[in-house]
């Protein structure tokens, strides 16, 4: 065993006592023993008892007041409200309105980009009778959203099925022409 080994290893005993004793006792031993260690460090600071039995309504009283949130931050996952930066990093601070989701305010540039795959930004299309997909994200208004989805049914119409362009033959050579083409060369025998 090295200098520090022996150093510690009075320590290391003492650890491994404590831990076996630990292990080897109840509950109700085990609060008996934090109880007088509590008692024995109340006597040690020279207060006596009452200082930490005032501390302890002081902290039971604390969990129920309420939390000082001046700036009326969210709260975070530990019920505490969320840091100042970064609510400034996540944008909470803007405010997004849509109109097809019956005016609702979303707050952050996630939960707006967020919204238009939910329930709520869906069934107002559904109410206008629009479908809801990748054109109309960013389209929060209601006369923007008919609009865009006239001016892409006009599109559709326009890109619509023509069986004289679109239509395809094979030659004897197995070469793929349109109709037009097709009968042009048809009529002149050269297939």
């Amino acid at each position: 065993m090295g200098w520090l080994g022996a150093q510690l290893e009075e320590a290391v005993a003492a650890t491994l006592k404590h831990l076996e004793r630990k292990h080897a006792i109840s509950l109700e031993e085990r609060q008996a023993d934090m109880d007088e260690e509590e008692e024995a460090a109340g006597d040690a600071d020279g207060g006596g008892g009452g200082a930490e039995a005032h501390s302890d309504d002081d902290d039971g009283a604390f969990d129920d007041a309420p939390l000082y949130n001046p700036l009326n931050l969210p709260l975070g996952w530990d019920g505490k409200p969320i840091p100042y930066w970064l609510f400034k990093l996540h944008g909470l601070g803007v405010e997004f309105k849509c109109e097809v989701c019956g005016n609702a305010s979303y707050f952050g540039r996630r939960a707006f980009d967020k919204h238009f795959q939910e329930w709520r930004h869906a069934y107002g299309m559904r109410c206008l009778g629009i479908p809801n997909t990748k054109h109309f994200h960013d389209i929060t208004g209601i006369e923007d959203a008919v609009a865009l989805h006239a001016k892409l049914q006009e599109g559709l119409d326009v890109e619509g099925f023509d069986p004289a362009v679109a239509e395809e033959f094979e030659d004897s050579d197995g070469h793929v022409l349109n109709r037009k083409t097709y009968e042009d060369l048809a009529r002149q025998g050269l297939l």
